[in-house]
């Protein structure tokens, strides 16, 4: 009798050091992520490294591309399983650019990934997969789908990181000048670092055909580094989300009823010859979400 209540004992000291640790380990990975808010000055940097194409005479690689920005990363929403980081572009303190979006979700598994020719598939993964996983949804400008991926943020010898590869539209950079391949798989890497994080790429550009076979054209290499400022110099991006938040708020909610359905989605590239962000960036703060939803509704290919 004594032996089996040690061992029940035993038993339950076990798993509440398990729970404990499991708990702290995703207090960690929520420090990570909350890392990346604030005020950044960034620099883009991306070369393509190696080339595939069988027409090598006529193939002409991406050139080598070095910006410059200054970001700011505001926390739009936290609770216990999900982070929303919304990212503003400052051009000047009269201009501000909505810019990508990364939401964080604890083992969550429902996922759309891209596919092509602006289609992307439901997937459902099964909860064992992901168990200590986070999710990292990243969104277009106006908040669309772009890419998902899920894995483990991890700590150790100093380091925090989080690493994931997954399938993706052509970035901004080159989907107005490139039509030789459709695919862009990410390898991305966020990093967290003495003096910002690091966002850390190494992608392939591949042509997928009709029946999904993958052919490799070009490899890239991409650092994209933020580098921690005072938050006062990215005052003119948080008054313009104080302004703005509203609208992005019923945009979002919108977005949000439409991945809820849980099935393939194909999105219109133009509307009245007009891309998606162009009509949500010419509305004002004070628009409704009846003019924002049917904006969105009228790229929905398949409504």
């Amino acid at each position: 009798m004594i032996t089996k209540k040690l061992l029940l004992a035993a038993t339950i000291s076990l798993n509440c050091l398990i729970s404990h640790s499991q708990n702290d380990k995703k207090q960690k990975d929520i420090q990570s992520i909350k890392a990346m808010c604030g005020c950044y000055e960034v620099k883009f940097n991306f070369a393509e490294t190696f080339q595939y194409s069988k027409d090598t005479a006529n193939y002409k690689p991406s050139k080598t591309k070095h910006d410059y920005g200054l970001e700011w990363v505001e926390l739009v929403e936290e609770t216990p399983n999900k982070l929303m980081l919304q990212h503003l572009l400052i051009v000047s303190d009269d201009m501000i650019i909505k810019h990508w979006r990364q939401d964080w979700l604890f083992q969550n598994t429902d996922l759309y990934s891209y596919n092509k020719e602006n289609n992307w598939k439901y997937i459902k993964l099964p909860k064992e997969q992901v168990k200590g996983q986070w999710t990292q949804k990243v969104f277009q400008v106006d908040d669309s789908p772009r890419y998902e991926g899920t894995a483990s943020w991890v700590h150790i010898d100093g380091k925090d990181y989080w690493k994931n590869t997954t399938d993706a539209p052509l970035p901004r950079r080159e989907y107005t000048k490139r039509d030789d391949y459709n695919i862009l798989k990410r390898r991305n890497i966020h990093e967290i670092t003495a003096t910002g994080w690091l966002h850390e790429q190494d992608n392939d550009k591949i042509v997928r055909n009709e029946n999904g076979k993958d052919v490799v054209l070009a490899q890239e290499k991409g650092i994209d580094t933020y580098t921690k400022v005072t938050d006062a110099k990215c005052i003119a991006a948080q008054n313009w989300w104080k302004e703005n938040n509203d609208l992005w708020k019923n945009v979002r909610t919108k977005w949000q009823t439409v991945f809820a359905e849980n099935k393939d989605l194909t999105l219109e590239k133009k509307v009245s010859n007009k891309p998606l962000y162009a009509h949500l960036f010419d509305l004002k703060p004070t628009a409704t979400k009846g003019e924002t939803d049917a904006i969105i509704d009228s790229f929905i290919a398949d409504k």
